[in-house]
């Protein structure tokens, strides 16, 4: 295996410019990156399906919710595939039993932490956590329920949010600061508890930044954020909007 540089045009075509191909092994196989990219990037190039909730093509990665840990050769931690760029001759593993023991058990921590009942859910069958629940195989969870009474905010004209159904995994917070350049939205709290907040714990009908688009709403993954007026099992998210906005900014910027 070998680094190698080609050669490739820019978006706008431009002049060619070098990038860095980097050659490693991913689940037995011989896989190619350019220079930049990360494992999850690379996996889902070749077809390789590793789990993520927070991860959204066109927000920034940030690892929270640690769903996308690969095994890397010669390390004993496990790494975040979102945020973690292969090396050279690097050995990845993206499913085994250990890791799939781990997602299972992430996932059952995710209910567990707040009151997620599906049955009740303006997302329910459009939920990314239950979906991760499905293909996981969760069927019960074994870890301690914390049943928290948390608020709901239904003070905005169009959106409501329930803190009982967040999973904390900060795209809300990502695309009102990286894409609405708004950041209405923020993190507040640590450890269990930590909550999404609105200009610095105003009610979200109360915000002066917010603009109303509804970016935070449509990139939700469950029913912690929706529209006004949805009953159990209506609510569905747009998501394709975001690769489409960061290639237009990119190519006029």
């Amino acid at each position: 295996m070998s680094r190698r540089r080609v050669q490739n045009e820019t978006s706008c075509g431009g002049p060619r410019v070098n990038t860095a191909i980097i050659t490693f092994i991913m689940d037995g196989k011989e896989v190619s990156a350019a220079e930049g990219q990360t494992i999850l990037e690379v996996a889902r190039e070749n077809g390789i399906n590793i789990p993520t909730l927070c991860h959204l093509q066109g927000l920034h990665p940030v690892g929270a919710c640690r769903l996308c840990l690969v095994e890397i050769k010669g390390t004993p931690k496990l790494l975040p595939a979102c945020v973690t760029k292969p090396t050279e001759g690097m050995e990845v593993t993206t499913d085994s039993e250990r890791l799939r023991a781990y997602r299972k058990t992430v996932t059952e921590l995710l209910f567990s932490e707040r009151n997620h009942v599906c049955a009740v859910c303006v997302s329910n069958g459009n939920c990314e956590l239950q979906s991760m629940a499905q293909n996981l195989g969760v069927t019960n969870i074994t870890v301690p329920y914390f049943y928290p009474h948390l608020p709901v905010d239904a003070t905005h004209p169009r959106f409501t949010v329930d803190h009982n159904r967040c999973i904390l995994c900060s795209r809300c917070v990502r695309v009102c600061d990286e894409v609405e350049g708004a950041h209405t939205w923020d993190m507040s709290g640590r450890g269990t508890d930590c909550r999404v907040i609105t200009d610095l714990h105003k009610p979200w009908g109360e915000s002066e930044s917010c603009t109303s688009c509804g970016k935070c709403v449509q990139v939700c993954p469950t029913g912690a954020l929706s529209d006004k007026g949805k009953a159990v099992a209506e609510m569905t998210k747009r998501t394709q909007f975001l690769p489409y906005l960061k290639t237009m900014r990119e190519y006029w910027l």
